[in-house]
């Protein structure tokens, strides 16, 4: 096992792609061809953690968190991350991090939460643009189920809860072979008629290299004839933070216990509470602030996330209870979630679940 063939892996659950501008996910040391010894799953990749795995012979730690989010000038050892990067580039460990990635795609970090609370009917938040692409191409009649089949097992065609969802229209296609051609229908130097298929398919952009692959090899005409168009729809799911439902309603006290129980925490921050029951709740892992407007607007009674500041806490207006468990405390299963990702694909290789308490904020 290679560390590409796991980070590889990884990457069809949260393509890079979806990370944010200001994010680093991605391999940030060792060599993709590196055989793998062992995993290490972190939150957060620090000295203490490196040092885990090699006492662990584990050589590729993959962390939520990048332990590099700027670029460094220089790898001296003068702080924190330098001796990290170091420990790990000596003792020939990768250290690969999924972060907002992980966090924006409906199967990730914001769905591990609402399941931990007790969701259901679960949504992202606040869905995503300019992620999915258009393919129409022109089919002969008795190709065009297989040429579809292809596009469908490459990635086209999922809309949702829908899978194999393609427009199809009837039409005729002309062409003249010449010169060196070898057509797969018709006779060189002559003009062809012939009754094709308009197909089309929606698929996630990232994924346009193994559409056209798949297309191209299906196809039976030596020039496949076919455009792309980007779409500016909103892909329900990529995005940020997620919204759901509780079973039953709860008294906002009795769910302030379901979610200090549910999350393992020592303390919650929060707003008021609601002269309501709690139904609805919007949740985002980590620094979820930004989202708050979302959680509003989507009417939910209660918003779980964290870091948010004493002024932002206002914004709540009595329309929403805003309820900071705390950064670390929001993410923590993130392990759990890479644990079970990579078990149901790789069912024989050891993953481990990193000890070492990385929280850097202490309660008293």
């Amino acid at each position: 096992m290679k560390v590409k063939d796991i980070t590889g892996y990884l990457e069809t659950i949260a393509p890079r792609s979806y990370q944010e501008s200001y994010d680093n996910s991605g391999l940030l040391t060792g060599e993709p061809d590196q055989e793998v010894t062992g995993v290490l799953i972190t939150l957060d990749c620090i000295e203490e953690v490196v040092d885990e795995a090699i006492k662990k012979k584990c050589n590729l730690i993959i962390a939520h968190h990048p332990i590099i989010f700027k670029g460094l000038k220089k790898i001296t050892g003068s702080n924190y991350v330098e001796r990290t990067i170091l420990k790990a580039i000596r003792n020939h460990i990768a250290i690969y991090a999924i972060h907002t990635n992980l966090d924006n795609v409906h199967t990730g970090v914001n769905r591990k939460i609402a399941e931990k609370i007790g969701l259901k009917n679960l949504k992202i938040l606040a869905p995503k643009t300019d992620t999915l692409t258009k393919l129409v191409t022109f089919i002969p009649k008795a190709d065009t189920e297989k040429v579809l089949q292809a596009l469908y097992t490459a990635g086209a065609g999922q809309i949702g809860e829908y899978k194999n969802c393609s427009f199809q229209t009837e039409g005729t296609g002309t062409f003249m072979p010449v010169g060196n051609a070898n057509p797969h229908i018709g006779e060189v130097n002559k003009q062809e008629h012939v009754n094709e298929d308009r197909v089309e398919v929606i698929f996630p952009t990232h994924q346009e290299a193994q559409v056209i692959a798949a297309l191209k090899s299906a196809h039976p005409y030596e020039e496949v004839a076919y455009y792309l168009t980007h779409l500016a729809n909103v892909n329900q799911e990529v995005g940020s933070g997620m919204i759901g439902e509780l079973e039953q309603p709860l008294e906002p006290i009795e769910f302030l216990k379901r979610l200090k129980n549910s999350m393992n925490l020592t303390a919650i921050r929060h707003t008021r509470l609601l002269d309501r029951k709690v139904k609805k709740v919007a949740v985002c892992g980590g620094s979820g602030s930004f989202l708050l407007p979302q959680a509003i607007r989507s009417g939910a009674d209660f918003f779980v996330t964290a870091d948010f500041k004493y002024h932002e806490f206002f914004d709540a207006e009595g329309k929403i209870t805003i309820s900071d468990i705390g950064h670390y405390e929001s993410e923590i299963f993130t392990k759990e979630l890479l644990g079970e990702i990579l078990n149901k694909k790789f069912p024989t290789f050891a993953v481990n679940f990193s000890a070492t308490d990385t929280n850097p904020v202490r309660y008293f």
